[in-house]
């Protein structure tokens, strides 16, 4: 899988996202943010064992209504969904196990 460096301005509407089948890894966040360019290197190696994840990386704000709909509060902001579903969030992570543990719980082995 190829790590996505730039967040991407538009946004699939929610409804698109519920019907996304298998492991999904959303982030949101915006390139200016600190917490979230010094994220980037966990997210990528977190990612590097898991290659069969969807994985979207969001631009967030306000006036953004997939953020809203998750209700995001600080970024980065990373949410795990199986078919549709949140499986997992981790908020701000500052080291690769939170991140590991989310896309395990996203992963089909851990249903």
């Amino acid at each position: 899988m190829t790590m996505n460096r730039e967040y991407r301005a538009s946004e699939p509407a929610r409804e698109g996202v519920a019907e996304m089948p298998g492991p999904v890894l959303i982030e949101f966040g915006t390139s200016w943010c600190g917490f979230c360019q010094r994220a980037q290197p966990l997210i990528e190696a977190a990612l590097s064992d898991h290659p069969s994840v969807e994985y979207l990386k969001i631009e967030d704000g306000p006036g953004k209504p997939l953020g809203r709909s998750f209700g995001i509060k600080l970024w980065p902001t990373l949410v795990m969904l199986l078919d549709g579903h949140e499986v997992a969030r981790v908020v701000r992570p500052n080291e690769v196990r939170a991140i590991r543990e989310a896309l395990k719980r996203g992963s089909r082995e851990a249903v």
